[in-house]
């Protein structure tokens, strides 16, 4: 099982005079891991399209990627059944060569810059990075678009507690000590 989320680089990264031209490139597959939080997520095995642009950046790429696909989960409300659609944009920079991205050295003498997904076997991997994404982008309690069928039932009181009662002039009663001062 190929996953949409791995490309090969080879050919871009060690290309004559066009490789410094970006590539647009389409894969879709199924999903090799559940995509998301707890409630809704692309579930295993679901099918996933990737359309990335690729743009070789010397000892570097740089992938701009937009992930498409379909969430299950369930509303945390009324508990039915949710199916949006998925829609994340990813960048992410990936590195052929460890000096590509370096920041001053820390108190051990290593690099304190960024830690930089390695293109490994003229292969490169989004999956985490999507992931990531995911847990920024997607609710952690997903709701019914719109509001659940049941938030119009005439049963749930109001929100003051009182339900069926006029409310004009009536003083809300954790202000009406404050009338004295009016």
């Amino acid at each position: 099982m190929s996953s949409p989320f791995v490309f090969n680089v080879a050919a871009l990264m060690r290309g004559g005079s066009g490789a410094a031209m970006p590539e647009q490139r389409t894969q879709t597959g199924p999903s090799p891991v559940r995509i998301g939080p707890e409630m809704i997520a692309v579930p295993e095995g679901g099918e996933v399209t990737v359309d990335a642009t690729l743009t070789p950046l010397g000892e570097g790429l740089l992938v701009d990627a937009d992930v498409t696909g379909q969430l299950t989960g369930q509303c945390v409300r009324c508990l039915r059944e949710l199916h949006p659609h998925l829609d994340l944009h990813v960048s992410q920079v990936f590195s052929d060569s460890p000096d590509f991205i370096t920041g001053e050295p820390d108190e051990d003498g290593e690099g304190g810059g960024d830690d930089v997904p390695e293109i490994v076997g003229d292969e490169i991997d989004l999956l985490q990075a999507v992931i990531d994404e995911s847990g920024l982008n997607l609710p952690f309690n997903p709701t019914c678009e719109g509001g659940c069928p049941e938030d119009g039932d005439s049963d749930v009181p109001a929100p003051d507690g009182i339900s069926g009662e006029e409310n004009k002039d009536r003083v809300d009663p954790r202000w009406a000590g404050l009338e004295k001062f009016l």
